[in-house]
């Protein structure tokens, strides 16, 4: 998978899901998304929060990347 995919910015995240990077890692914080399967974070931020597919992946992404780093 290609950085370019999880590594976006906080101006592109808030124009397509209209809040910060930080906000949805607080969400899948609080969800344990370190510990669950990443299609169920998906599902959670397009079912929940009116993420867009692409931009719930891509969060999802992001997230499980910075906590495992």
């Amino acid at each position: 998978m290609r950085s370019d995919y999880w590594d976006v910015t906080d101006e592109q995240v808030i124009e397509k899901t209209g809040q910060p990077i930080a906000y949805w890692a607080g969400i899948l914080e609080a969800f344990g998304a370190g510990g669950r399967k990443s299609n169920e974070s998906v599902e959670l931020l397009q079912q929940q929060h009116g993420v867009p597919r692409y931009w719930a992946r891509t969060l999802t992404t992001n997230y499980l990347k910075s906590v495992s780093a």
